[in-house]
């Protein structure tokens, strides 16, 4: 985060909501500038429920409302951390969700993400809130999804207990995390319907007015 006053960047961005409206304040000169503050939309789950496939179909779904990111476009290089919570991830796509939402429209980010990933790092002030649909499924057709996958993508049995796990962690955790993820079991319903009930959520959530500053 740059200022444009003073040029210093820091890693703990400052919002500041006042009579002016919604501002970002340099922590270091006090330069301000108006400041587009958005939900983040976090379309999360384990592997094999759907979410890449949704993610695709809700680009024309939320094409005038929202903008649809995957979040795998950036599991690269340096960023690409699979041990702890991959801070130096997180922390980038929260950064780039709150640029891209500057141009007036929140972003609807489709990858594996719980709430202890996102909402302690600083830059979580840059939204006014963080929503999170997680899909889910039953473990046995999950399972067998992800043996079915192209053995480029590494899904042998040890990986796949992983991921069981984690399914079964969001169904009996996910309504309790703060703030509480939205369940979504996608077992028995096709990709369309997925993807319509998951755009009627977005939109649903939405603010009366995302271009407003």
């Amino acid at each position: 985060m740059i200022c444009a006053g003073c040029g210093v960047w820091t890693a703990e961005p400052r919002v500041r909501t006042d009579g002016a409206g919604t501002v970002l304040e340099c922590v270091s000169c006090g330069h301000r500038e108006p400041y587009r503050r958005l939900p983040l939309f976090a379309l999360t789950g384990p592997s094999g429920t759907g979410k890449t496939t949704v993610g695709r179909l809700l680009v024309s779904l939320l094409d005038s409302v929202a903008v649809v990111l995957e979040q795998d476009l950036l599991w690269v290089g340096a960023l690409r951390d699979p041990t702890g919570d991959s801070a130096a991830f997180r922390q980038t796509w929260l950064r780039l969700a709150a640029s891209v939402q500057q141009s007036g429209r929140p972003v609807v980010l489709c990858g594996t993400v719980a709430p202890p990933q996102f909402e302690p790092w600083p830059e979580r002030v840059l939204f006014s809130d963080i929503h999170y649909l997680a899909l889910t499924c039953d473990p046995v057709v999950l399972a067998a999804r992800l043996r079915g996958r192209p053995a480029w993508r590494a899904w042998d049995e040890e990986r796949i207990a992983e991921m069981l796990q984690f399914n079964d962690w969001v169904i009996a955790e996910g309504s309790y995390t703060k703030p509480p993820m939205t369940l979504l079991d996608t077992t028995s319903i096709t990709p369309p319907d997925t993807a319509a009930q998951v755009a009627g959520w977005v939109r649903q959530l939405l603010p009366p007015s995302p271009g407003r500053l």
